[in-house]
């Protein structure tokens, strides 16, 4: 009898652990807190935070429109923008509050949150290559920490 209640009590987990949630991420679509029509006219160009970031030392609290170009294939839950000058931008979001579809690469975006430079250990490095299924080689080529923009998304809301 135990081992029916555990059976019923996990079975469930089998299919919803470890997913990205459903959705077309269409235009208007938000995930996480609402992002308002002023944050999405107050937004900063994903290349405008960056030079941004080369000003201030620490982090800024800001809204950030961007492309997307690549989305955690397990759980949707962290995502990938092109600033524009090689320099990508890192997102997770939020305390993992929410995540979003694969369907979103490729998107127009504008997030609100919060974003710094920071140096990215091998390891955390090798953590989020396996995340996005890179090869043995790939992962293993990954030998120095490096810069990079994070951010904290608080809120997602598709644009285009």
């Amino acid at each position: 009898m135990r081992n029916l209640l555990f059976f019923i009590c996990m079975f469930p987990l089998a299919f919803f652990n470890a997913q990205p949630p459903a959705g077309e991420a269409k235009a208007g679509d938000t995930y996480g807190a609402t992002v308002s029509n002023r944050q999405l006219d107050r937004a900063l160009s994903a290349s405008q935070l960056v030079q941004e970031l080369v000003q201030h030392r620490g982090p800024i609290v800001t809204g950030v429109r961007g492309k997307v170009t690549s989305v955690c294939p397990n759980k949707g839950c962290w995502i990938k923008l092109d600033s524009g000058d090689n320099t990508e931008i890192f997102v997770k979001m939020k305390d993992y509050g929410f995540f979003v579809p694969t369907a979103l690469e490729g998107k127009e975006i504008v997030m609100t949150g919060s974003a710094e430079a920071k140096t990215i250990s091998v390891e955390e490095q090798r953590h989020y290559a396996e995340d996005a299924k890179k090869s043995p080689q790939e992962i293993a080529a990954i030998t120095q920490p490096r810069r990079e923009v994070r951010f904290i998304a608080e809120g997602i809301r598709v644009v285009d």
